[in-house]
């Protein structure tokens, strides 16, 4: 459906319109960045009591700001679409308190890196969204907003639910094992984890410096390619169109049968769906030794993070939840460093080892989450399910393409090459189009 009616004024009201459609709306003077961000601060003031996806907003502060950029005329390319950022992303203007009750009232003195580059882009911050505790275990007070019962997954969940819920058509989450693509698939919309190494970390809190991405939530492919350029910092590229139809492999890797059996039947029957629309589809066997990146994972995320975190746990240990402290903490404070090492060399020798395999392969076809949202709100379940994709730095994106015995979303995740990210899109435009 078209964003405009003949007469130039919108068909979906204006928080539920897409970045891409912002920044048309806006570039071809049908209506206000303060327009859009008053109907975004109208969303959030209906509905935040409930979803809980904000640790900071400042309306006046986003107001302000959507005015400047209707003022000055520029047009950058996401000129007065509001975004929101994981609260363990520093702001200058906004408190970041990483999920924890040590760094209530934390103010940073400037931006990151990835906010100041949303901002020169015409950008408008809407706030913070709420993360869990040190992105980690502990879960967030965030509901899945289609079902205020069931958990939003973490720890990207405020910057999921935001965006699920039409609070902002973006928002900026973070990966270390699934924090992007897990709550994109419980909440119903599209998220994008890079490949590794390719997006600026400063001033986004480290977890695990050896695995740790930014991500993407949003409703579009489109908006994910267009956000990855800004925070790339380069022009932003038309969205890549196939030559043809792409071939898609389905993996069922040595978790295959974790995952819910409807989840499977799912994700099977959706490459038999693209496979008659066109798409060569064909089986993508992991090698059997690639069992170890599950472990390899937890040891080198559990080491690294018991360091990173030195100064909490020495002298803030017990402001730390339960669940954290027998956690992950306790497996990396106990961690050798010995088996960190054999854990990191295993992950080089599989990351290249898949470089060779992928053939003529444009993307594998593997579902996003283990099935639907569960009822409750356990930040991270299914965990052993994600360590794989993250561990082998490849890029992925999660598309809302399926709906659980409940009704609830699910995504059917697709991985691409390392530095194939655009690539990658243009698979998931394909797939979502064939698929919705």
């Amino acid at each position: 459906m078209a964003p405009f009616a003949e007469g130039g004024e919108p068909i979906k009201p204006l928080n539920e319109l897409t970045a891409t459609e912002i920044v048309a709306g806006i570039g071809q003077g049908r209506f206000t960045c303060e327009a859009v961000t008053r109907a975004c601060l109208e969303r959030v003031d209906a509905r935040e009591r409930e979803v809980r996806a904000w640790a900071y907003i400042d309306a006046s502060t986003a107001l302000a700001s959507a005015r400047a950029v209707d003022k000055s005329g520029k047009r950058g390319p996401l000129a007065g679409v509001p975004f929101g950022v994981k609260d363990i992303i520093d702001t200058y203007d906004m408190p970041t308190e990483w999920g924890t009750p040590i760094y209530r009232g934390r103010q940073p003195e400037r931006d990151a890196a990835c906010v100041a580059l949303s901002r020169k882009a015409g950008g408008v911050l809407l706030g913070k969204t709420v993360t869990t505790e040190f992105a980690n275990l502990h879960p967030g007070p965030t509901r899945n907003p289609h079902d205020l019962t069931r958990t939003p997954a973490g720890s990207s969940s405020g910057s999921a639910a935001a965006v699920a819920d039409f609070m902002v058509p973006i928002a900026i989450g973070t990966q270390t094992t699934g924090s992007t693509i897990r709550p994109a698939s419980f909440c119903g919309v599209f998220g994008y984890r890079p490949t590794y190494g390719e997006h600026r970390l400063h001033g986004v809190m480290e977890a695990s410096g050896s695995l740790d991405t930014l991500g993407i939530l949003a409703r579009s492919v489109e908006d994910i390619a267009l956000y990855r350029d800004v925070l790339l910092g380069i022009p932003p590229q038309p969205m890549p169109k196939p030559d043809r139809a792409p071939h898609i492999a389905l993996c069922r890797s040595h978790v295959w049968d974790q995952f819910e059996p409807t989840t499977r039947a799912l994700v099977e029957e959706a490459a038999a769906r693209l496979a008659r629309a066109g798409a060569k589809v064909s089986e993508f066997s992991m090698p059997d030794d690639f069992a170890r990146l599950n472990d390899a994972h937890r040891s080198i995320s559990s080491f690294e993070f018991a360091r990173t975190f030195s100064y909490e746990i020495e002298n803030h240990w017990d402001e730390i939840s339960d669940t954290l402290r027998c956690g992950r903490l306790h497996d990396g404070i106990n961690g050798s460093f010995e088996r960190y090492v054999e854990s990191k060399r295993i992950a080089d020798e599989c990351r290249n080892r898949l470089d060779g395999l992928w053939g003529d392969i444009d993307a594998l076809l593997t579902p996003a989450a283990f099935g639907e949202a569960p009822v409750g709100f356990p930040a991270f379940a299914g965990v052993p399910l994600f360590q794989i994709w993250t561990t082998l730095h490849v890029p992925a994106v999660s598309i809302p393409v399926f709906k659980g015995p409940n009704g609830m979303p699910i995504g059917a995740q697709l991985i691409g090459k390392r530095h194939y990210d655009r690539k990658l899109f243009a698979c998931a435009q394909w797939a979502w189009e064939k698929l919705s």
